[in-house]
């Protein structure tokens, strides 16, 4: 199977199963949907949505947090891991959005990426869930996936969004990054399936038996 063909099962299957898929972190604006994507850095939306109530009940805009002792920050989202260096930069690009920004979330990725605690990753989470600029954030589920059904080498992630970018219309690209993520937790588990089981690896590589290894980013 030549790769656009993958491509036009991959959209088909992923329709048939997510046709609306939701943001799966629980928030009211742009600036809380920015809180949220950096505390979701090495930890699960899961737990970030328990943790984020009792934050924003305090503070959810850029002005109110920015006036929040730094160890109250810090005691709320402990539970999600490396507090403190999140805690520092919840605070500090509070202020920055304050001194800079009127207290507005930017919507360039150049803005966003100068902001503590924001990579390219969290910048294109902001512009396509926030802003709904079409943007394609590759993290491991789908760093992981696109290796398995063929799409990209997984030399970086920076490699895989560039590869994704190119196979898949652009219109797509903000519903397909969400319904990868959801597909990859319910189906194609970095613990399970291994590129052998699930619905898509078999669609895409019907005489692949033995497990395929993915690059980690």
């Amino acid at each position: 199977m030549i790769k656009a063909e993958r491509v036009k099962n991959i959209i088909k299957i992923l329709d048939r199963i997510y046709p609306n898929p939701p943001i799966p972190l629980d928030h009211k604006n742009i600036f809380e949907l920015l809180i949220s994507v950096l505390l979701s850095a090495q930890c699960t939306d899961v737990r970030v949505n328990q943790v984020t109530p009792s934050l924003f009940q305090l503070a959810n805009n850029a002005k109110d947090m920015s006036r929040l002792d730094l160890n109250v920050i810090y005691e709320i989202i402990r539970p999600c891991g490396l507090a403190p260096q999140k805690s520092a930069a919840i605070k500090e690009l509070s202020e920055i959005l304050i001194r800079d920004f009127n207290g507005q979330v930017p919507d360039t990725y150049k803005e966003l990426e100068i902001l503590p605690g924001v990579g390219h990753k969290t910048a294109s989470v902001v512009m396509s869930q926030g802003f709904g600029h079409p943007a394609f954030p590759v993290d491991t589920h789908i760093h992981r996936l696109a290796q398995r059904w063929g799409l990209t080498n997984g030399k970086s992630v920076v490699q895989t969004e560039r590869d994704l970018k190119r196979l898949f219309p652009k219109d797509n690209w903000n519903r397909l990054h969400l319904q990868i993520i959801f597909y990859g937790r319910e189906y194609c588990q970095a613990r399970a399936c291994f590129g052998i089981d699930c619905e898509i690896c078999n669609t895409c590589y019907p005489d692949r038996k033995k497990p395929i290894k993915v690059k980690k980013p």
